[in-house]
């Protein structure tokens, strides 16, 4: 069996892109977003990370697209430069296969290796237990949790926050 292999995401990749997003988007709570976002539109996202310098990349097998995951501003002020937040996003058919911990697990590498020192995983609604797991696994923490902070599928959901230092995080300047 030929092994996942994780890359760059690139623009060919947008079609995939934009339908495993709005998959989550129309059936789940990772996103808060109600209505999915064009192909136009998710490129001009994924342009702009990378243009920003931002990891960004996408899980294949054997020509098929089975997830990806990126980096983005935490916040947009510049004291925070340094501390990014984490997205991934799986298709529906290669979930609990192992493919977010690989796309997690080299979307960590390849951010410390980037210089940044703090990863933030905002993860939408507090019963994503496989999202939580995933991110405590990769050696996240848990920071805290926004009680009721969007409203989707006629419900109230929460917010969890964890954390990971990447590289030597806070232990020196940059």
């Amino acid at each position: 069996m030929t092994p996942v292999s994780i890359r760059p995401a690139t623009p060919a990749d947008i079609p995939a892109i934009t339908r495993i997003y709005a998959h989550a988007g129309e059936h789940g709570t990772a996103s808060f977003e109600i209505e999915a976002p064009d192909r136009t539109e998710m490129a001009r996202r994924q342009r702009e990370l990378i243009d920003a310098g931002f990891p960004y990349i996408a899980a294949e097998l054997d020509g098929v697209l089975l997830g990806y995951a990126y980096a983005g501003c935490y916040r947009a002020r510049p004291a925070y430069r340094f501390t990014i937040e984490d997205s991934i996003y799986v298709d529906p058919k290669a979930q609990r296969r192992g493919v977010g911990g690989m796309l997690l697990g080299h979307l960590i590498a390849e951010s410390t290796d980037r210089g940044f020192r703090q990863m933030i995983a905002v993860i939408g609604d507090s019963s994503q237990i496989a999202s939580i797991e995933l991110h405590r696994a990769a050696g996240f923490r848990m920071v805290g949790t926004f009680k009721s902070v969007g409203h989707k599928f006629g419900r109230w959901l929460d917010s969890v926050m964890m954390q990971r230092a990447l590289g030597s995080g806070a232990t020196t300047q940059p």
